[in-house]
């Protein structure tokens, strides 16, 4: 089966498909620049943060869908896009936070992160056809207290 048979009476976008959490092809250009546009803002980010973690303040602000006051997320950060990515005040994300938001993340407000947490939320599908054809969904992900080394999958609540 092609891609397009998955989708041949659904008039939306892969993107509109990805956020609403159904099957959608992952390597669309219009998701890849959205990618693309996140790598350039994590990229910025994490030098400025090296300069001076105050003035990086702003462009973690674009780059997120929420950023809540007082939270602290120390590089290296990586992200699918970080427009599906809200954090809570007075939140601390330690080191090399990796957050596949590719559906909604929400880090509520006066959270604890370790270092290498991984928040995940693709799903692949089980059958080999879908999967072949590069199909994939998303479920959210919430997050409160997660332990250093930790990876949240789709809805699990750490």
């Amino acid at each position: 089966m092609s891609t397009g048979d998955y989708f041949a009476n659904d008039p939306r976008t892969n993107l509109e498909r990805m956020l609403a959490g159904d099957l959608y092809i992952a390597d669309d250009p219009e998701i890849a620049r959205r990618q693309r546009h996140a790598m350039r803002l994590t990229a910025r980010y994490q030098a400025a943060y090296l300069e001076d973690p105050a003035a990086a303040r702003p462009i973690l602000t674009e780059l997120l869908a929420f950023a809540g006051e007082d939270i602290d997320v120390r590089p290296p950060l990586y992200v699918d896009y970080g427009s599906n990515i809200s954090i809570g005040a007075r939140t601390f994300v330690n080191y090399n936070l990796t957050a596949l938001d590719v559906a909604r993340i929400t880090i509520g407000e006066d959270c604890q992160i370790g270092p290498n947490v991984q928040l995940l939320t693709p799903t692949h599908p089980v059958e080999p056809g879908p999967r072949r054809d590069k199909l994939e969904a998303a479920l959210p992900s919430r997050s409160a207290t997660t332990s250093g080394s930790a990876a949240a999958r789709s809805s699990v609540r750490a």
